[in-house]
């Protein structure tokens, strides 16, 4: 790690060259070889080579010499020492401040993000909160739609149980089935839209986690930072780590490190805005399928109440028509009974004719004449007759008439108990059925 740059306050030490030891010079032992010389035989058994007084000196002023030039050398290197140690405490001094204030700033950015990660997973979860509400609507929604399921299709089979001729496809039924498909569709669409909160909540959830994690490990790092800046050289929990001193491989960038962050909160921040997006589609969604099915049932109220209307009208001016043909049929029994009555009274004159005849039959010889009272006799005969013959063809046509009469009757008391089976369907089972639809406030999914 390269050394920080100092600036220097003081003059820097002159430079000297330091002291080192001077190569030993090598003397020849000078032999005595003069006349005085005792190098003889008397002088055998002594030292025959000795320094001479030159030399003595010469070698003292050499270790002089030397001590001078250790002192001096010694001297400049204590100097040299005492500079860099005050250097070398300056340096670590300004360092440590260095590294101080770094982690401080380090902290300041740890709480930034930590703050910002901690408001983003407060924001989810409660925005997941909400939407947890918004889906537990929905499926008090969906199960409303059953009860207006199960109506309408109750309704489409007590209708199906008319008889002829009131078993006809009329506007009752298009609207019940119309009911239907919209209920089925707003059921699919719930249903889909059920589907659709599950997985935006599994994503907040998960986008959640992802910044707790981030949180977490921000939480963990301000503590590790937080307790390396209170460490002081006098605190009594340090001590030397020289494997740390170096950078992992797998170290982050304070980009990337900055990035990684941001990114967690930019995708929790574009979870929530779906979230926001996906409640409020929720709420258009139930409230126009409960307007939808409100408005339908309306319809259906209404061409119930129609139909209902248009069958009591029916009905009334059948059993007019049923009190008019009984007054009818009782009429032409009277007739009948009179006209059988007329033919009877007719014999006892036809007798007295054909009577009269036969024994004016009797007359003897010329006495049996054609005169005016035997004409008269015969055309009397013929005119009861010919009544009596009008009078069974009457009577046979008032016959006729009174069974026509007879059968409408039947016809119009069975379509009147057909238009009273069909008022009871449509009124007593279908409309009353009907009474039991959800209002909107249940079908909003608020219940």
């Amino acid at each position: 790690m390269a050394q920080p740059r100092v600036l220097l306050t003081k003059e820097p030490a002159p430079q000297s060259v330091p002291a080192s030891d001077l190569p030993m010079k090598v003397y020849e032992v000078a032999l005595n070889t003069g006349p005085d010389s005792s190098s003889g035989l008397a002088t055998a058994g002594f030292r025959t080579a000795k320094y001479l007084p030159t030399e003595w000196h010469l070698n003292n002023s050499e270790l002089y010499h030397r001590a001078l030039a250790g002192c001096e050398q010694a001297e400049h290197g204590r100097a040299e020492a005492k500079e860099l140690a005050e250097y070398a405490a300056a340096a670590a001094q300004r360092a440590q401040q260095d590294s101080t204030a770094a982690l401080g700033q380090r902290l300041q950015d740890i709480h930034f993000w930590k703050a910002e990660l901690q408001k983003e997973i407060e924001d989810l979860d409660a925005e997941t909160s909400l939407l947890a509400a918004q889906k537990l609507r929905l499926e008090r929604a969906l199960d409303a739609t059953e009860v207006p399921y199960a109506i309408a299709t109750d309704n489409l089979q007590c209708r199906d149980r008319r008889q002829a001729p009131d078993l006809v496809s009329d506007e009752v039924e298009r609207e019940l089935l119309k009911e239907v498909e919209l209920i089925r569709n707003i059921q699919e669409l719930l249903k889909r839209t059920l589907m659709q909160a599950g997985n935006q909540m599994r994503s907040n959830r998960e986008h959640k986690e992802v910044c707790e994690m981030d949180w977490s490990d921000k939480v963990e790092t301000y503590n590790i930072d937080d307790k390396c800046g209170r460490y002081s050289n006098q605190g009594t929990n340090i001590q030397f780590h020289p494997s740390s001193v170096k950078f992992e491989e797998s170290a982050s960038t304070p980009e990337t490190w900055a990035k990684f962050s941001h990114d967690n909160i930019y995708r929790a921040e574009r979870e929530k805005l779906a979230s926001v997006s996906l409640r409020a589609l929720i709420d258009n969604i139930l409230h126009d399928t409960s307007e939808d099915m409100r408005m339908q049932c309306a319809a259906v109220n209404e061409a119930f109440a129609k139909h209902c209307e248009e069958l009591d009208d029916a009905k009334h001016k059948l059993e007019h028509h049923l009190k008019k043909i009984l007054k009818e049929i009782g009429d032409q029994e009277a007739n009948i009974a009179a006209l059988k009555q007329a033919i009877k009274d007719k014999e006892a004159p036809m007798k007295v004719a054909q009577t009269r005849l036969y024994d004016r039959s009797f007359r003897p010889n010329v006495e049996l004449c054609r005169d005016e009272a035997q004409f008269r006799l015969i055309s009397e005969v013929e005119e009861l007759t010919e009544s009596i013959g009008s009078l069974k063809k009457k009577l046979l046509e008032s016959e006729q008439s009174l069974r026509n009469l007879e059968d409408t009757r039947m016809d119009l008391e069975k379509e009147i108990a057909v238009k009273t089976n069909s008022i009871f369907i449509d009124r007593q089972k279908c409309m009353a059925h009907r009474t039991r639809y959800p209002v909107v406030f249940k079908l909003a999914g608020y219940q």
